[in-house]
This record gives C-alpha cells, structure tokens and sequence, in this order.
C-alpha cells in the first residue's frame, strides 16, 4: 500500500502584506523584498509550510560594510521571513493553528509576543549581502493552553540563506508566540 503525498499548495508574492509587515522596520532594514509559500500538509500534523524570499541590503542599518552577510543581519532577515509567513498564513489562512487568528490577532502579537526562544546558526561560505535568496521552513509547531487561559504557540523552524556565488548559511529557530489567541483546536 503506498501513501501518496500531500498536495502543495503555493502561494504568490503579496506586496501588500509584505509592506505591512515590515512597517515596523527602519526604511533602511526593509531587507526581504519578496517571498513565496508553499504549504505541504499541515506543520501541527507532520507537514510544513515554506517560503522562499529574496533579499537585498544595500547597506548595513547598523554598522559599516563588512563585505558579507553577518549574524545580526542574519536574525533581521530571519525575523521578516517568520513574521510574512506567519502573516500570509493567517491572512490566507493556510495552516493551524494560524488559520483560527484573525489579522488584527497578528499585528496585535507581531513584535510583543512572537519571541525567539532559541536561535543557532553557522555560516558556511561568505554570502554577497547586496543580492542573495533564503527560506524558512515551518517545521512543527504545538499548540497549548497556558494557566490563566492564555494560549502559547511554539514553532520549530530552519533556515537557508544562499547567493548566486555559493555563499551559504543555516540555522535552527524555535519561536514562542505568548498571548496567542486559543483556537477551536485546543479547547
């Protein structure tokens, strides 16, 4: 008996959505510039959610040029690529328990509540900061009710970041979102 995959679903570009979810960046650290999801089954039942992204960093928001992609320009792409995906997800409503949020649930816990529990990342090869690609993938995330009837949401992800020369670097992320509305799915 073979088992036949689940279908995925992509999901086109939205400018829109993606200026409102940079809004709280600096003008100068709006890196991410594009992204596309595909959803494979479901990330709380064994599937994943992905999005590919294109970056640029004309020039550093916080130091001078170093030449090459580095750790804290790393965590900021990292951010953007979670918080569109994270969006897109609710907005289109393409997984759980995101799907059960509405978009004001998500801008009310964009910046307070979604939190990087933990973070690990190495760096393979320099990557060219001008022009360069990643993804995230939205691995596992669990669903739970916190004592007081708060919810808590914790996501599992990894990352790639890659440019045209070979550059190359990865990382682990797990993510807390505190204060996360309860969904139907965990009452």
């Amino acid at each position: 008996m073979t088992t036949s995959a689940p279908p995925v679903e992509s999901v086109a570009h939205d400018a829109p959505l993606l200026n409102r979810v940079l809004a709280p960046y600096r003008e100068n650290c709006r890196y991410l510039k594009s992204a596309e999801i595909s959803v494979s089954g479901e990330p709380m039942s064994g599937g994943m959610a992905t999005a590919r992204c294109e970056f640029e960093i004309d020039e550093s928001c916080y130091i001078d040029d170093t030449g090459h992609f580095n750790a804290v320009e790393f965590n900021i792409c990292y951010n953007q690529m979670f918080y569109y995906i994270i969006a897109k997800g609710v907005q289109d409503r393409l997984f759980t328990p995101f799907d059960g949020w509405t978009m004001q649930d998500y801008w009310d816990r964009q910046l307070p509540d979604i939190l990087i529990a933990r973070l690990s990342s190495s760096f393979r090869r320099p990557i060219n900061a001008r022009k360069f690609s990643g993804e995230i993938r939205l691995e596992k995330v669990v669903e739970r009710v916190r004592g007081g009837g708060g919810g808590l949401v914790v996501a599992d992800t990894t990352c790639h970041f890659w440019d045209d020369n070979g550059g190359d670097s990865r990382g682990d992320v797990k993510i807390a979102i505190t204060n996360a509305p309860v969904t139907e799915a965990v009452n």
